[in-house]
């Protein structure tokens, strides 16, 4: 029975144990769960030898043993995908299909276009795509600062066994993580990106927190969000910019995104896993997004 079978031990590889994905393994192990980050090699030794130590407000602060490999070698119940866009494409080689077997793949990606890139790799009804909404970091190799007071996780995937969606959200749920499993894989991921893709955009572009951003540039943001709200609508997705806004006012002005944090600290951008994917699906759809295609652009030319 799907409920019962919530507390046997399950089997989860954690491909990047990052800030999210290294809170969602310490997580794991700590409720008994055999949890096996894949990491590089130097990542994989420390966590190895010295574990996950999580530091959260919501979870408490403890240190829990996981085991560690640069790539996966057997068959799990599932493995959770917690890179960023710009190095998914290498950590995969981290995921041989031949070794996942049957297992699903929880991408946690930001955008909407990995899902079909992964199924293109692994068994499509084994792809179960997740948004995940936390503010959590990788202070160093296996040191994790949980800052938000929510982690929530919405598991979602087209053709995936709903028994399976089920189970896994089950053990997520009883680790910590308020975790939902969701029908509609288009509308999951685009309740995200409409969200993020105006905030990630212009707190990047501006190098503003959220509070000026939404005090000082409140004409462009509202603009990017009914922009941003239309492409969600034509690809089946919610619209409602009204929402939108009222959320990114409900935040606290310091907040930062990811987007701007990565920009700040000189690594790559997600912007085209962000902001590229928002001009296609418009292109595709035929929608006029003349202020998204203007900052996708500035913020490109400013990182040349």
């Amino acid at each position: 029975m799907a409920h019962d079978s919530a507390h046997h031990r399950r089997t989860v590889a954690v491909l990047g144990p990052g800030g999210t994905g290294g809170l969602l393994a310490a997580l794991l192990a700590r409720a008994g769960h055999r949890v096996i980050c894949l990491a590089g090699d130097d990542t994989a030794d420390t966590l190895r030898t010295a574990g996950i130590q999580v530091r959260s407000g919501t979870f408490g602060d403890f240190t829990t043993p996981v085991e560690a490999d640069t790539e996966l070698r057997e068959p799990v119940d599932a493995c959770v995908i917690a890179v960023k866009h710009t190095s998914l494409h290498s950590a995969l080689d981290r995921v041989p299909p031949t070794a996942l077997g049957d297992g699903l793949v929880v991408p946690l990606l930001n955008g909407v276009e990995h899902p079909a890139t992964l199924r293109t790799r692994y068994r499509p009804d084994r792809v179960a795509p997740a948004v995940i909404r936390v503010e959590s970091t990788r202070v160093a190799p296996g040191v994790i600062e949980h800052g938000s007071p929510f982690a929530e996780l919405d598991l979602t995937g087209d053709g995936v066994p709903r028994e399976r969606l089920d189970a896994l959200a089950s053990v997520l749920a009883a680790a910590g993580p308020t975790t939902r499993v969701l029908d509609d894989e288009t509308a999951t991921l685009w309740a995200k990106m409409s969200f993020l893709a105006p905030f990630a955009l212009l707190t990047t572009l501006h190098a503003l927190p959220l509070g000026e951003v939404r005090t000082r540039h409140r004409e462009e943001l509202t603009a990017l969000v009914e922009e941003t709200a239309a492409v969600s609508a034509a690809c089946g997705g919610p619209a409602d910019p009204a929402q939108a806004l009222a959320r990114y006012d409900a935040f606290p002005p310091a907040t930062k995104s990811s987007m701007q944090r990565d920009a700040e600290a000189g690594r790559p951008l997600e912007l085209d896993a962000i902001g590229g994917a928002l001009l296609r699906a418009a292109d595709r759809h035929g929608v006029k997004v003349p202020v998204a295609t203007r900052v996708v652009r500035e913020v490109a030319d400013a990182r040349r």
